[in-house]
């Protein structure tokens, strides 16, 4: 049986999560020091990230939980609403002029996109912010497009194995037909290994690289231009 879908997770695998979130909270930081808050960039960066590890990335909020962690006297008379304002602008305009693909990415989705395999996404996260990045990293259009799958939207959570079997059967497949690639060895490799679709483990950059899963993945890429070698040496997909 031939392989006929790759799925893709989006953080850490299309671009570099980790480099970019680090970029635009320091963005963030700058700007609201310009904008009245008395305190170090180091200081204001090490209590942003606490905020952020307790009440996690998706959390709204996390610029106004932080002015409530700081004393008053360290923005004095400015209005807090204004101070988190900046933070927020700051961190959306990171996004419009750093949010872009690993250099890669964009011409290895383009040359896929000519094969008949389906291309698709399944990615944790919100619904929102998962759709936008797609959007924002120019790859929606070499995506199939009923084969995007979100958590937030389908109600399951990595690593819950019925994500990806929701996935493949969505699109009338079978496990073995599917390949999943991402960067977590726990969430985006046992699990699809679990269920029988190929696993290909992206060791490239990212917060998870030294974590080890249960079982091991089918092949390991550095890059995408990897990924093409295996498609052509192991299923015979051929991209001239």
């Amino acid at each position: 049986m031939g392989l006929k879908a790759i799925f893709f997770d989006i953080d850490d695998t299309f671009y570099s999560t980790s480099e970019f979130s680090k970029t635009a909270r320091l963005n963030s930081v700058y700007a609201m020091i310009e904008a009245g808050l008395k305190i170090s960039v180091t200081d204001c960066f090490d209590e942003l990230r606490e905020v952020i590890a307790e009440f996690g990335a998706n959390f709204g909020n996390h610029y106004d939980r932080l002015l409530l962690r700081i004393p008053q006297e360290k923005y004095g008379n400015v209005n807090p609403a204004v101070i988190v304002a900046a933070g927020v602008v700051a961190y959306h305009e990171t996004k419009y002029k750093s949010l872009k693909p690993y250099e890669d990415v964009l011409e290895v989705l383009r040359i896929l996109s000519s094969t008949p395999l389906i291309l698709g996404v399944i990615t944790a996260g919100l619904m929102n912010k998962q759709a936008e990045k797609l959007v924002r990293l120019n790859i929606l259009k070499y995506l199939t497009p009923n084969a995007i799958f979100i958590t937030d939207q389908m109600g399951i959570g990595k690593p819950n194995v019925k994500l990806y079997k929701n996935a493949y059967k969505n699109l009338h497949l079978k496990a073995e037909e599917c390949m999943y690639v991402g960067d977590n060895s726990i969430t985006d490799i046992d699990p699809p290994n679990s269920v029988g679709m190929v696993t290909v483990l992206n060791r490239r950059s990212g917060k998870y690289l030294d974590v080890q899963g249960k079982t091991k993945p089918d092949y390991v890429i550095h890059d995408m231009w990897e990924l093409l070698d295996v498609l052509k040496k192991n299923f015979g997909i051929t991209t001239e």
